[in-house]
């Protein structure tokens, strides 16, 4: 099955963020998908007011992931962002299950993008633990943030070209107030897409873990 064929497959696509930034893990991949016609949608669970930076306003990682997504193609309309308190979504498990089924009857996506099953951040581990749940009858797929993992099951890749890495480095360098963690660098980006690329015979790509496929 070629490339064109398999993406195909994935017409409507979720992505579930338990932050805004964690598209940092899938952007290459999501450009990619809008470039060859799919639906995407985004949602992210916590604006993280808690966790801006000193001197810029609170609603700063709101205004930066709606940049962000836009960059990658994402229609304004498509890009929804919740206040779930950051670091506290363990206790709100409930909550956050109902809304993710509520976006699956909503769209009913053929690809759902959620953090990987080993990423050791609570917040993420519980998108993860609810996605799975919410979205049995879709595809879902972990995506890599290298900062939360120990160990990462890379079983599935997303080639990319150099101007989908591009296209990711621009729109992710929207996110000014986060410019100062390692993995908001070029470099690195760039470096992780060179080894996932190694990693399937490509220039660049993507890494996911699969946790649930689909096909029709």
């Amino acid at each position: 099955m070629s490339d064109s064929n398999l993406y195909r497959l994935f017409n409507r696509v979720l992505v579930i963020c338990a932050h805004t930034d964690d598209e940092f893990g899938c952007a290459g991949t999501v450009a990619r998908l809008i470039e060859q016609g799919a639906e995407v949608r985004y949602l992210a669970l916590s604006r993280c007011e808690e966790s801006v930076p000193t001197g810029f306003p609170q609603d700063i990682l709101e205004q930066e992931c709606r940049a962000c997504t836009f960059a990658l193609g994402i229609p304004g309309q498509s890009c929804q962002v919740y206040g779930f308190p950051v670091r506290h979504f363990p206790k709100l498990r409930q909550e956050i299950l109902e809304l993710l089924v509520a976006q699956n009857r909503a769209f009913a996506p053929d690809l759902a993008l959620v953090p990987c099953s080993l990423d050791t951040h609570q917040d993420h581990k519980t998108v993860f633990e609810e996605g799975f749940r919410a979205f049995k009858n879709a595809t879902v797929l972990g995506y890599e943030l290298p900062q939360n993992l120990i160990s990462f099951h890379n079983t599935a890749f997303v080639r990319l070209t150099g101007a989908h890495v591009e296209t990711k480095i621009k729109a992710l360098a929207l996110y000014e107030s986060q410019a100062f963690r390692p993995y908001a660098s070029r470099d690195f980006v760039t470096s992780l897409a060179r080894v996932r690329g190694v990693q399937c015979s490509a220039e660049f790509a993507e890494a996911f873990e699969v946790i649930r496929l689909l096909i029709n």
